[in-house]
């Protein structure tokens, strides 16, 4: 396991699900956490569980991302790692039938959302001479699928911010990695599966990953051994990587 220890890592959307479990992998990992979400009370037990300090706000408003980060380092003094996780499934409609209002807030979240993340943690890495920026992607930023045009959409802008950023950043030590961790056990998945709208939503419980996996793949990603996959994508679908990752034998 990467020891992180004395290191800081803001993970977004950490009240449930990836977010949730990451911020126990990071935490056993050594790191001081801090967990953003948009409300107190979704995060305080999972806090007090790992020593871990709470952000209240909203990934899509820049000045809540901003907010969070300057506190984040004002706590620290450093950060090391930031996890963009947040993220939204809805509207799950035909483009025809979509709400723009519903389509807009997608955008706003899964793909504002992380340049907003991006955008407040470069220049408190690149003061520093360097750091971690992952982002929880999807296979959706590769393969449209029937209902999700605003979740596929979103995950592909996110994908290529994850290029955009190694290719600006990279020489100044920031590591920029997106991980694509495949179908999960969440309540995500439990909205997919109730729509019923496309193949994933007819999936098999069984085949769906725990969230466990994720969050210990992106610990990995701190390490030397994703350094080969900088500006691009690890993906959990792939043995070969849930080997590396030490999730199977």
């Amino acid at each position: 396991m990467v020891d992180l220890t004395g290191k800081a890592v803001l993970i977004t959307g950490a009240s449930r699900g990836i977010g949730a479990a990451t911020a126990r992998v990071f935490g056993q990992a050594g790191a001081v956490v801090g967990l953003m979400a948009q409300s107190e009370e979704a995060v305080a037990k999972l806090a007090d569980e790992i020593g871990g300090v709470v952000f209240v706000g909203d990934v899509a408003r820049a000045a809540d991302m901003e907010r969070s980060v300057t506190s984040f380092c004002d706590r620290t003094g450093r950060l090391d790692v930031l996890i963009n996780n947040a993220g939204v499934i809805g509207p799950i409609a035909g483009i025809a039938d979509a709400d723009p209002d519903a389509w807009g807030q997608a955008i706003d979240v899964n793909l504002k959302g992380v340049f907003h993340g991006i955008r407040a943690a470069l220049p408190v890495m690149r003061a520093a001479g360097g750091g971690t920026i992952l982002t929880v992607g999807s296979g959706a930023a590769h393969a449209p699928q029937e209902g999700w045009s605003a979740y596929c959409a979103s995950k592909a802008g996110a994908l290529m911010l994850t290029r955009a950023v190694d290719l600006e950043a990279r020489a100044e030590g920031i590591r920029a990695i997106s991980l694509s961790p495949g179908t999960v056990a969440t309540d995500m998945q439990a909205a997919i599966r109730g729509s019923g709208v496309n193949p994933i939503s007819k999936l098999d419980w069984s085949v769906h990953i725990p969230p466990e996996w994720p969050a210990r793949a992106l610990l990995w990603m701190c390490g030397p051994d994703a350094d080969a996959f900088l500006g691009s994508e690890v993906s959990l679908r792939d043995e070969g990587i849930r080997r590396r990752v030490g999730l199977i034998s």
